[in-house]
């Protein structure tokens, strides 16, 4: 039932709880959200859907924005190839704002309408930089050690991959007793059924690149699918058609002993 009379902090007009619930279901739902925001709430003796909620969580106001001393800036992918720009306060790490695109004259009017800004951390986007030197010309443009350690680690991975079939070239000259079992070991890396594969496909493509034919007819006189010609035909050596990513982490690894055994 709605309140007829109106008691001052007891109830305001046109709603069915008191302003002091009204804060305990915003509080619940802001940390649960709807489903478990409901199911707390069951226990506290509301009973309210997880549509309820959730309304009611619409309904709190955003906290108000304050312009940061730090401002992150990076994009993000909403799917296949569109992407979005995320503003964060690199202070608080909270999130400012986001929008759909990553556009220099969107960030460049952001940065004009919120003056304050003293460092921007970006990536190595040239976009981001023309917005941020647009908008806020005297701000310092850095990069976070995010992106400073995943384009070192890109780098350095594209160089040891073009130059693997060097790398045995370059170590130092050892004595001949150390010489056995690296010579052991590259004859083991070189011999295994897979390496043979993949040496005789390179120089099959590489012999038919030679002649001055497409892609697509050495895909059907070999047998291949067209992408894997053009792999082996860029490939400078038949090592680097061998290289496989580096397996990621998961949060399975402690328990694969188990998983396994059962």
């Amino acid at each position: 039932m709605t309140f007829a009379e109106q008691t001052a902090g007891l109830t305001v007009r046109y709603q069915r709880r008191t302003p002091q619930l009204q804060r305990l279901v915003e509080d619940v739902g802001v940390v649960l959200a709807g489903r478990g925001g409901a199911r707390m709430l069951r226990i506290l003796n509301i009973r309210l859907s997880r549509c309820t909620v959730l309304s009611q969580l619409m309904r709190v106001p955003l906290p108000p924005l304050v312009t940061p001393r730090v401002l992150g800036v990076d994009d993000f992918a909403l799917y296949g190839d569109t992407y979005g720009t995320l503003l964060v306060d690199a202070t608080t790490r909270l999130p400012l704002t986001l929008w759909e695109g990553r556009d220099a004259d969107q960030l460049s009017r952001w940065l004009r309408e919120h003056p304050g800004v003293e460092v921007a951390c970006r990536d190595g986007s040239l976009t981001y930089r023309q917005g941020i030197a647009g908008g806020a010309p005297d701000a310092v443009q850095v990069s976070d050690r995010f992106h400073l350690w995943q384009g070192l680690s890109r780098r350095v991975q594209d160089i040891a991959s073009a130059h693997r079939g060097c790398l045995l070239a370059a170590l130092p000259p050892a004595d001949e007793s150390d010489s056995a079992p690296a010579e052991v070991a590259g004859n083991t890396a070189k011999d295994t059924r897979a390496a043979r594969h993949a040496r005789r496909l390179f120089e099959a493509v590489q012999a038919l690149t030679r002649t001055g034919r497409s892609h697509s007819s050495l895909a059907r006189e070999l047998g291949l699918d067209r992408r894997t010609v053009g792999k082996y035909a860029r490939a400078r050596t038949w090592q680097e058609v061998m290289r496989r990513p580096p397996r990621k982490p998961s949060t399975l690894d402690p328990y694969l002993d188990y998983l396994q055994q059962r």
